[in-house]
């Protein structure tokens, strides 16, 4: 069965799964968020008398975002006769295989969070002072935020690991070169957040889409993905005082 969804994913990899033109319209979306995220903290700057967005209210429009992203794909894959299961892979059939992938989500989680400390050290960025206004702090906030660590988790692993990774691979005609390409994507994708903080997601996008293209699944990556935001928003009154 394994062998099967393998070959299923090489299958998908070669080829265009989505039009030219639908790939231009999700990588419209995916720049017009990124600018609106971008923009956000300087309008606010230029105009103090306004009202600051809640945190609630911004999680609440990050997942709405991601999901319409996500329905965009759908809506191209169809017309293909791709489904989203093609593209998470993989298969559950066993406890064995269950358990090899939360071990390779906790060696990736290891050696991504290595990096992403040499890469904070080396740009001396403080992650408090970058991501503090991002966390969340009363129970609503942290619940919102895990609500939208789990659409993270899914959505944009959908849309960067698989779905732009494999329309870059067939149109590149080189996986690595569309493993690079969706990790900048997925940086710009977090506009909100800096440069040097985006420097790091980059570093973390392309590794997981190394884990999906070595893989041949995003279950791993969906995991680690998931784990890492949570975690994150979880330990944030600790970690960042």
């Amino acid at each position: 069965m394994e062998a099967e969804t393998n070959s299923g994913q090489d299958r998908l990899s070669s080829r265009l799964i989505a039009p030219r033109w639908h790939t231009l319209a999700v990588l419209l979306a995916i720049l017009a968020f990124s600018a609106l995220a971008a923009l956000g903290p300087h309008l606010q700057e230029m105009n103090p008398s306004a009202q600051p967005q809640s945190l609630v209210a911004g999680y609440i429009f990050a997942a709405a975002v991601e999901w319409l992203i996500l329905a965009l794909v759908w809506f191209g894959i169809r017309r293909r006769s791709v489904t989203l299961r093609d593209l998470i892979g993989g298969s559950w059939n066993n406890w064995m295989a269950i358990l090899r992938d939360l071990g390779i989500v906790v060696l990736f989680f290891i050696a991504s969070n290595l990096v992403s400390a040499i890469l904070v050290h080396f740009l001396k960025l403080d992650p408090g002072k970058a991501m503090r206004g991002l966390l969340p702090h009363s129970g609503l906030e942290v619940s919102l935020y895990l609500l939208m660590a789990l659409t993270a988790g899914f959505c944009e692993e959908i849309i960067f690991r698989s779905y732009l990774q494999k329309q870059f691979t067939a149109m590149m005609g080189n996986a690595w070169l569309a493993v690079t390409a969706q990790g900048i994507l997925f940086a710009l994708f977090h506009g909100n957040q800096g440069w040097k903080f985006m420097v790091i997601i980059a570093a973390y996008g392309w590794f997981l889409g190394a884990l999906a293209y070595w893989r041949r699944s995003l279950r791993p990556g969906m995991i680690a993905h998931f784990t890492q935001d949570g975690l994150v928003g979880l330990l944030a009154p600790y970690l960042f005082k």
